[in-house]
């Protein structure tokens, strides 16, 4: 095969380039709408309480294809937050987009009983390991930028406790929200009160009561979800506060044996 010139080589990488980003899955929101609607649903950046620690809390958006397209916080700078959430945020996006359909949505809360042991789900977490050279690449002065280092990347990840919520358009599943920083329980709460405010939060159907992807908290004495969709209690007022803001369903039972 005849080697290509300089000038022939630069055309095919750019094509190659070009093709690559045209086939990208668009991002459904930008970096200062997911900044100014995480802010508004933390108290630590001046939104209400969410029945936990109330920290500040990182954010992440997946694009329908995984890809990372923003990384964000509540704080005035990365180091306001817990340095691992940036990684679990991003993780349970990606579960979130990745376990919900258009007709049904799955939040990572969701998962939390049929991955224990015996459950339907069990090993799902070993299933798509984090890409670890797309989780410590790149500047650290840049992490929550819009030019975060993962931006553009899939990093992978599969987390199975609340925090991760699918986005819905109203006709289709357009990424992953994930939300990270405080008990399972209160990052639940905050990426409801996130999705909400980015207008993605129309769910088509899901495993609560309300046919969406509520936290649902009917684990019982042995361990086991009534539902097969339940999620452990954290040691806050996270489920008032769920109930409150149509985030959660604590059945009657539940509520009767705290």
């Amino acid at each position: 095969m005849p080697s290509l010139s300089w000038t022939q080589s630069a055309c095919v990488l750019t094509l190659v380039c070009l093709t690559t980003a045209a086939g990208a899955a668009p991002c459904p929101v930008n970096h200062d709408q997911v900044t100014q609607a995480l802010r508004a649903s933390v108290k630590a950046s001046g939104g209400p309480g969410n029945g936990g620690l109330d920290n500040h809390e990182w954010a992440a958006i997946v694009a329908r294809d995984g890809s990372v397209c923003v990384v964000t916080f509540s704080g005035a700078k990365a180091q306001d937050q817990w340095p691992g959430s940036r990684a679990i945020a991003a993780e349970k996006a990606n579960t979130a987009n990745a376990m919900s359909l258009k007709q049904f949505a799955l939040s990572t809360a969701n998962l939390y009983a049929g991955t224990q042991p015996a459950g339907f789900l069990f090993g799902l977490q070993a299933t798509n390991p984090v890409a670890a050279n797309v989780l410590y690449a790149g500047d650290a002065s840049q992490f929550g930028t819009a030019s975060d280092p993962m931006i553009g990347k899939q990093l992978g990840g599969v987390v199975t406790f609340g925090g991760g919520l699918a986005l819905y358009d109203g006709n289709e599943v357009v990424g992953g929200l994930g939300v990270s920083g405080d008990s399972s329980c209160a990052d639940h709460n905050v990426a409801w009160r996130v999705r909400h405010a980015l207008g993605l939060d129309r769910v088509p159907g899901g495993p609560s009561e309300d046919k969406n992807d509520a936290i649902i908290y009917d684990m019982q004495p042995d361990k086991t979800s009534a539902s097969g969709y339940g999620h452990a209690k954290c040691r806050g007022t996270e489920p008032e506060i769920a109930e409150q803001i149509h985030a959660g369903v604590v059945p009657a039972w539940a509520k009767a044996m705290q």
